[in-house]
């Protein structure tokens, strides 16, 4: 496997909490940031596949006739758009 190297800088109070948490696991700072950005990678790509998944073929003009079913009425209390 080849690595490639990122100088991070992370505001002190975060790499303590990363180092008491890679501590914890019994692993190294890098190893224990290295899975996290993993996870992280993971989660996006999973979640980008699922909506694309879900999407099917739908196309903007599928949702616009959506959108044209909605009625057009003032907002409930307390959901107002806030300028």
């Amino acid at each position: 496997m080849s690595t490639g190297t990122y100088p991070l800088k992370l505001p002190a109070s975060l790499k303590r909490e990363a180092e008491r948490l890679a501590k914890a696991d019994g692993v190294s700072l890098n190893q224990w940031i290295t899975v996290a950005v993993a996870q992280k990678v993971t989660a996006v790509e999973s979640a980008a596949a699922f909506f694309r998944r879900r999407a099917g073929d739908a196309t903007p003009e599928d949702m616009k006739k959506i959108l044209a079913m909605v009625p057009d009425v003032p907002p409930l209390p307390g959901d107002e758009i806030m300028p």
